[in-house]
């Protein structure tokens, strides 16, 4: 589809917001967020050039908005081929795919973001709640309204962090860039753009969500790593140490020594999978992120 040249900024955007429509929204966010801070530059230091005539001469410098989806196309694939990590080994047996998991590096990665999802998880739902009263309390007050938008720029700027960590820790293309807030626009216009973004909300609704999901991400990556290496090592440590797998009011209690073998399996299996499982919370979890955090193409 061919388009005319665009004779603003905002029918600039436009037009590579469609260039791109097809694409990842973490991607459009971050083109969208580099053309306008460029054309927002050239336009501060031409400001007596028609817009127009400038648009024209930025277009044949930086690019159309075609070219520019053109370019951040062939970028993105190649930034995406640099950060994937190197190919496993082809396996073809289940089990040879299931031990296979500890030379995946998400695996561990998503392990150590379960691990850090409580206490991040405690620290959004806290600053959520606590700017929520807080702004809500002070609305009456000359402070509130300042208060509010303050607090609501934080959560833009914890939605940006918090999209960072997916994006390296689960392997979910997150934007690299902030939200294109349409700096052309009235201080005015740009607060009441921050309150009616539903993504300001979403991301509020995320943070909540991030205690009771932190808790569980923990707990199962505690409890669940910690049977495992319990049942592996304790044949081992009781050989040394009196100590049970189980024991209640001082009295020691451990399998039959013909167990012992199988639940030395029985721990190895469980490690393994929880690995799996770490790999499996990484997709989900960076899904949830992409569709509450990202700004919408």
């Amino acid at each position: 589809m061919s388009q005319s040249m665009p004779r603003t900024i905002n029918e600039y955007l436009e037009q590579l917001r469609y260039a791109l429509r097809s694409e990842d929204p973490a991607l459009i966010q971050d083109a969208l967020y580099d053309a306008e801070d460029h054309l927002r530059s050239e336009f501060a230091e031409n400001p007596n050039v028609p817009p127009a005539e400038l648009l024209a001469r930025i277009a044949s410098s930086y690019g159309a908005p075609d070219e520019v989806a053109d370019i951040y196309r062939d970028k993105e694939r190649v930034v995406q081929s640099a950060l994937k990590p190197p190919a496993p080994p082809v396996r073809t047996s289940a089990l040879a795919k299931f031990f296979g998991v500890a030379a995946d590096p998400r695996a561990w990665a998503a392990t150590i973001y379960m691990l850090m999802a409580m206490p991040l998880g405690i620290f959004y739902f806290t600053w959520a709640v606590t700017g929520l009263s807080l702004s809500l309390g002070m609305m009456i007050l000359v402070i509130g309204l300042p208060l509010t938008v303050l607090f609501l720029a934080t959560v833009r700027v914890i939605s940006l962090v918090e999209g960072r960590l997916v994006e390296v820790m689960l392997g979910e293309r997150m934007p690299r860039r902030p939200i294109y807030a349409q700096r052309g626009l009235t201080l005015v216009e740009r607060v009441k753009q921050l309150f009616t973004d539903t993504r300001t909300w979403t991301t509020l609704f995320y943070m909540t969500l991030m205690m009771p999901l932190g808790i569980v991400y923990f707990t199962t990556a505690v409890v669940g790593f910690t049977l495992g290496a319990s049942l592996f090592l304790n044949p081992i440590v009781s050989l040394f140490w009196d100590i049970g797998l189980l024991n209640i009011d001082g009295e020691v209690f451990n399998l039959p020594l013909v167990l012992q073998p199988l639940q030395m399996i029985l721990g190895i299996v469980l490690l393994f999978a929880m690995l799996h499982l770490a790999r499996g919370v990484a997709k989900v979890q960076g899904a949830f992120a992409k569709h509450l955090l990202v700004q919408a193409g």
